[in-house]
């Protein structure tokens, strides 16, 4: 929640070296690469290398595209996830590999405009799930980026 943290919450800081990468990572359920809990640049490039076939380059493609709209972007990946925030703000988007497709979770997806396609239990989230075929609409994506890093984000 905007301007407040539970008691464990962590602040979004900036990018710290990683730990060193070890074995290749295991695919869990549903092709999703299992990653070290880590921050900065380092575990999410690992992650992004571990995306199984097609999901890697569009891995790629959404990392360049946060990363350009959003100089100094913070990175990190948890719960297997990377997650990318704003420092003293918080996180505001995350990805998912699933087995058919990429999901990209906005966390306050609902005050973006247009919305994102994928609705959510939770109120605030909305998701674009982007699978093998479908076109890549990078001015689309970014101005969703763009909209929301300039939110209050999620402490996680």
């Amino acid at each position: 929640m905007a301007g407040r943290t539970s008691k464990g919450a962590e602040k979004v800081t900036k990018n710290t070296a990683a730990e060193p990468a070890g074995a290749t990572p295991k695919l869990l359920s549903g092709g999703n690469p299992q990653i070290p809990k880590g921050y900065g640049d380092a575990p999410v490039q690992a992650y992004i290398a571990a995306m199984p076939d097609w999901k890697s380059e569009i891995g790629r493609r959404l990392d360049a595209l946060i990363s350009r709209t959003v100089p100094g972007v913070c990175k990190a990946v948890k719960w297997n996830s990377p997650f990318y925030g704003v420092e003293g703000q918080g996180w505001f988007l995350g990805i998912h590999c699933y087995a058919s497709y990429v999901k990209v979770a906005f966390f306050k997806g609902a005050s973006l405009h247009p919305l994102p396609p994928g609705e959510s239990k939770q109120k605030e989230v909305r998701y674009l799930d982007i699978r093998e075929d479908d076109p890549f609409d990078a001015a689309q994506i970014a101005s969703w980026v763009e909209q929301a890093s300039r939110l209050p984000g999620e402490r996680m």
